[in-house]
């Protein structure tokens, strides 16, 4: 009978082992991240995925979210949004995610936002700025943990208003972000500044590798200062031929993230000086203790300085392990009420999430780039803070533009 047992015993635990093991491995809140992690937009996305990182091995560490831990699995879109939208159907199918985040993509964004509202799982949009997935797209699923296109558009009027500019042209990438980041300037800046005066525009295709006929023809067109409307892919090269053709020190250029770390330091020092730039964040401001907390936490794990990606990623990760904690309870709808609403703090101060849009409410910063003997690239000057409730569309804008 003991040799009989002996063996019965053991097959008993090795079972009880494998039937435990779905239970261990159900104990987890599972995040899927689609973003393009290849080419140019890495320098923006690596941040996002590092300090989402940075915060959940926090969370986990001192004892998780409702004694789960935070685990979370990438997938490469290669900026394609078949590639993206295929990734993310791919991880709530096989990978079984209880939530989505990604994209600096803002139509494969969109594509995803539909995706997570018909399948009813929560989704995070940490870097696309496409104004549609909070406004005329939003849903109770989709959020926003950056800024949008209406936000930078009515941050960078607030800025070019207060200076004596009053003929403008306008130039950028000739796709979504370009015309809605161009529009977001230009019909905010009327409105602040009826006087200003449209010379014309220059449009190009992203990823355009010659910039310098458009520089030659806005310059013959002498406008007090230029717009320049690019994304992610072409703001270092277009900054790049801004300075080797000069034309930085020939007429004043406004071009939303041309001070984000992101954007300079792949230039170092050849970056063009008295470009006009917002960004919701530079890690040497504010300089409060939070953020200086953050910068050096980031450091000693990353072994470099957070860019603006790295706020996005740290504030997602916050809000979600809030969220959970405040829902009492794994529950996709009342994690979801839970975050409607909520205020969490970050490097940059408190930040709101608003309800009905769900939007975070970002403050921004406007500054002008310049050499500094503390750093081997350039950063912002003159930094001015433009609060959150003065870039944000109102809740009327956007019911308005939903047909509501």
């Amino acid at each position: 009978m003991k040799k009989i047992f002996r063996p019965t015993v053991c097959l008993l635990a090795a079972l009880s082992l494998i039937w435990a093991a779905p239970v261990i491995a159900a104990k987890t809140i599972k995040v899927g991240i689609v973003d393009c992690y290849s080419g140019p937009p890495s320098t923006y996305t690596n941040d996002v995925r590092d300090a989402f990182k940075l915060a959940t091995d926090r969370i986990n560490a001192e004892g998780g979210v409702l004694g789960r831990r935070i685990e979370f699995v990438t997938r490469d879109s290669k900026f394609k949004v078949d590639i993206g939208l295929s990734a993310a159907k791919e991880l709530i199918m096989r990978e079984g995610v209880d939530l989505l985040m990604g994209t600096i993509n803002s139509a494969l964004a969109l594509a995803i936002s539909d995706l997570a509202r018909r399948e009813k799982i929560p989704f995070f949009a940490t870097f696309s700025k496409s104004a549609k997935i909070t406004g005329e797209k939003g849903h109770r699923y989709v959020f926003s943990m950056n800024e949008n296109t209406a936000m930078a558009g009515r941050a960078g009027a607030v800025g070019l208003a207060k200076r004596p500019y009053v003929k403008y042209w306008i130039a950028g990438d000739d796709y979504e972000y370009g015309h809605a980041i161009a529009d977001g300037v230009w019909e905010n800046l009327k409105k602040l500044k009826p006087e200003a005066e449209l010379l014309g525009q220059s449009w190009w295709k992203v990823g355009e590798p010659d910039f310098t006929p458009y520089i030659t023809a806005i310059l013959a067109a002498q406008p007090d200062a230029v717009i320049v409307a690019t994304g992610g892919r072409d703001c270092v090269p277009f900054l790049k031929a801004a300075k080797a053709t000069g034309f930085n020190k020939e007429v004043p250029f406004f071009m939303h993230t041309a001070t984000e770390l992101s954007t300079l330091l792949p230039l170092g020092e050849e970056a063009p000086e008295g470009v006009l730039g917002t960004s919701n964040y530079y890690f040497y401001y504010p300089d409060t203790p939070q953020n200086q907390a953050f910068v050096k936490d980031f450091q000693a794990a990353f072994g470099r300085y957070p860019k603006v990606g790295a706020l996005y990623g740290y504030i997602t990760a916050t809000f979600i392990a809030r969220a959970y904690e405040k829902a009492g309870e794994v529950d996709t709808e009342k994690f979801i009420d839970a975050l409607e609403g909520m205020i969490v703090d970050s490097p940059v101060g408190p930040l709101t999430l608003r309800a009905y849009d769900h939007q975070v409410m970002f403050p921004m910063f406007m500054g002008v780039t310049k050499k500094s003997p503390e750093y081997d690239f350039l950063v912002a000057s003159e930094i001015v803070t433009i609060p959150g409730e003065d870039v944000m569309p109102t809740v009327d804008e956007i019911k308005k533009v939903r047909g509501e």
